[in-house]
């Protein structure tokens, strides 16, 4: 379940030899949902988040879409953030009060993992966020805590976090959340005969990391940088629900400049 960067890579490979298949899905019974690989932007009608890459699709038209870990969860799974607690899958948050992810601090709307015993929450995709994130250049690990300031907020603590393994690059969970609504404002503009229009671009998410290199040479400064930014675009594609959607290069430009 926590797989690294390059694990996902051939579970990616693996998907997309199922892209002819179909499955049947309780919170859309009407129709059958299509694997398919896109790199356009969508809100998972599961969880209620914005998604990129791999996805089941109604195979109507009724626009109906689902993150991979919503159109197959997990009846129940244990974290090994939480090893007291067992999360069971519902199709809707327990009780009248608002719910909030333990992960990344957002409001739970939709499909949910949720603790009895301890009321905590998380979404499907915060649930299943890759321990570690490789693509080669940069590894990162989850952390629930991390005493370093955020990259992008400067703040300690909050969130859980990345941190990359040389300890110098740190992003909250929540911080990417955020990075994600602020510029990608309005994923859905309208609507057409009830169909969901969504916007084509990508977000560009430039200039939002804290710049902590001041006193550092131009070209170490623009290294650090150019890190930073790849650090951020391989955290967006797993907070995204699909890590592999930074091997496609579909998440643009992240790079903070100095």
């Amino acid at each position: 379940m926590y797989s690294t960067f390059n694990s996902h890579q051939k579970d990616h490979t693996n998907m997309s030899n199922m892209k002819s298949s179909e499955i049947s899905h309780f919170n859309h019974p009407k129709h059958k949902l299509r694997f398919e690989y896109s790199e356009f932007p969508f809100k998972c009608d599961g969880c209620k988040e914005v998604g990129i890459g791999s996805r089941y699709k109604c195979s109507s038209n009724c626009d109906y879409d689902l993150h991979m870990h919503c159109a197959i969860p997990s009846p129940s799974l244990f974290h090994p953030f939480y090893p007291k607690c067992s999360f069971q899958f519902l199709s809707k948050p327990p009780g009248d009060t608002p719910r909030y992810c333990n992960a990344c601090e957002k409001g739970v709307t939709g499909f949910v993992y949720h603790c009895m015993s301890c009321g905590f929450d998380l979404h499907p995709c915060c649930a299943k966020l890759p321990m570690v994130l490789d693509d080669g250049e940069v590894k990162l690990y989850l952390y629930r805590k991390v005493s370093s300031p955020c990259h992008r907020c400067g703040q300690k603590g909050r969130s859980w976090s990345y941190r990359s393994s040389c300890k110098k690059y740190n992003l909250h969970v929540a911080c990417v959340r955020e990075m994600i609504v602020e510029s990608w404002h309005e994923i859905y503009v309208g609507s057409n005969n009830g169909r969901k229009m969504v916007e084509t671009g990508i977000p560009s998410l430039k200039n939002t990391l804290q710049s902590t290199h001041n006193s550092r040479s131009k070209g170490k400064v623009r290294k650090c940088c150019e890190m930073a930014g790849l650090a951020v675009q391989i955290v967006v594609s797993a907070v995204l629900g699909d890590p592999t959607a930074l091997i496609a290069g579909i998440m643009g430009s992240l790079m903070s400049r100095a």
